[in-house]
């Protein structure tokens, strides 16, 4: 879906709109989802949840054949099976060794050698795009604009979100005795400051300034993050999650927006459906990996605590752990976010800044020069 908005929208206000919508859809779908798990799970059981992903599966499909144009004019090329091949087995690997090491322990030989067998499968993976004439990940992307940085930041956001997504339900369940329906319905606040923070991104990146405004949204989420890091196992949602939930979805979505779109910056049109869609990828990744590290580190936590404490508390313990590293994480990437941001050398300047990205087209008359631009800011539209 991200790599089909940014081939429709080209660079420039359109595409800032665009991608607020887009931003503001995702976090509003992952609360429906996680609302929408909690009813069929109270009234049929979980095994509804599976069904219910198949058949809207079908429905999208369905969709995707009726509404979406179908693209023209591109060049014919093959699938990269050899990649595809060797990028899968290597995060097979790595998420395997990462999930594994808790109980294991993280000497255990079965986890060091898939950790080395993750190594060797990504250094083949690198060597294997470098000679593809039909990449899965072609590396001149990475020399392009800020899509190196930009993904590195979105592999971090990546890493809590999802984690975010897991350990909430879990501490509202298992700890505050929420029923599944009570617990679904418990994130409606947090998709609606998600969507306001994704669809006011935009409007602030051009005011304020995109790296600014980027900065201080994972900021945001980060100090909503160490707030949850405070959860009491005999705590309340309304004092415990609410607030909470309500500042981490509000800087999820302007960092959600701003990520994307710096990703997708200055990337020539035929590769900006790849761009959006190595974003999107490096999100979900991101979210794996460091879904399986904040997992084994709750549980090695809640298992030491066990020992002294009631299980209500043993979990709480592990769950503070999480949620305190994940702002660790944030406050991370928010410091540098100012480093990574920076304009590469093919960077569209004015792309999310309210102003039209500069064409091919040559001056008017022999010798005409364009007049530098005075914005200091990439990411800011020049004042009026």
């Amino acid at each position: 879906a991200l790599a089909l908005t940014v081939d429709l929208f080209p660079p420039g206000p359109a595409r800032g709109r665009a991608l607020g919508v887009w931003g503001a859809v995702s976090g509003a779908g992952g609360a429906a989802g996680v609302l929408l798990g909690g009813i069929l799970t109270q009234a049929w059981g979980w095994p509804w949840i599976f069904h219910a992903v198949a058949l809207g599966t079908v429905l999208v499909l369905l969709a995707v054949a009726a509404l979406v144009p179908r693209g023209g004019g591109r060049a014919a090329g093959r699938f990269d099976v050899p990649g595809t091949v060797t990028v899968t087995l290597a995060l097979t690997c790595l998420v395997w060794a990462l999930t594994s090491a808790r109980g294991a322990g993280w000497t255990d030989p079965g986890v060091l050698g898939a950790l080395l067998a993750a190594l060797v499968l990504f250094a083949a993976f690198v060597a294997v795009e470098r000679r593809r004439p039909d990449a899965l990940v072609p590396p001149r992307l990475f020399a392009t604009g800020r899509v190196a940085g930009g993904n590195l930041l979105m592999a971090l956001l990546g890493s809590v979100w999802i984690a975010l997504f897991f350990f909430l339900p879990l501490y509202q369940q298992q700890v505050l005795g929420m029923s599944a329906l009570a617990t679904g319905a418990g994130q409606l606040p947090f998709a609606a400051a998600n969507m306001l923070g994704a669809l006011a991104a935009p409007r602030l990146a051009r005011r304020a300034g995109g790296t600014v405004t980027l900065t201080a949204a994972l900021l945001c989420e980060a100090a909503g993050l160490l707030w949850l890091s405070r959860v009491d196992s005999g705590g309340s949602y309304a004092v415990d999650v609410l607030g909470p939930i309500v500042l981490a979805g509000l800087g999820l979505g302007v960092a959600f927006v701003r990520l994307t779109a710096l990703c997708v910056d200055g990337v020539p049109g035929p590769d900006a459906g790849l761009a959006g869609g190595l974003v999107n990828t490096t999100r979900q990744i991101g979210g794996v990996i460091g879904l399986a590290c904040l997992a084994t580190l709750a549980g090695s936590v809640t298992a030491r605590v066990s020992g002294h404490a009631s299980a209500p508390e043993a979990l709480t313990a592990g769950y503070r752990a999480a949620f305190a590293v994940s702002a660790a994480i944030l406050a991370v990437t928010a410091l540098l976010a100012p480093f990574l941001t920076r304009p590469g050398r093919r960077t569209s300047r004015a792309d999310d800044a309210g102003t039209p990205a500069p064409t091919s087209h040559p001056p008017h008359g022999p010798g005409a020069t364009v007049p530098p631009r005075r914005c200091q800011d990439p990411d800011r539209a020049p004042a009026a």
